[in-house]
């Protein structure tokens, strides 16, 4: 289960509902916003392969 932490609850809220939905797919843990800035590069990255193909 996706966990985001309370100090960046507003950031990740501000994203689209699409987006949101993929990274909490993820299974993933939000402590600060290095955490949500590496999830989001990875997910352009895997995108960007995908578009590659």
């Amino acid at each position: 289960m996706t966990y985001v932490a309370p100090e960046i609850k507003e950031k990740f809220e501000s994203l689209s509902i699409d987006l949101k939905n993929v990274i909490l797919e993820r299974n993933v843990e939000l402590n600060n916003i290095h955490d949500l800035i590496n999830v989001l590069d990875k997910i352009v990255k895997e995108a960007d392969d995908e578009d590659e193909k």
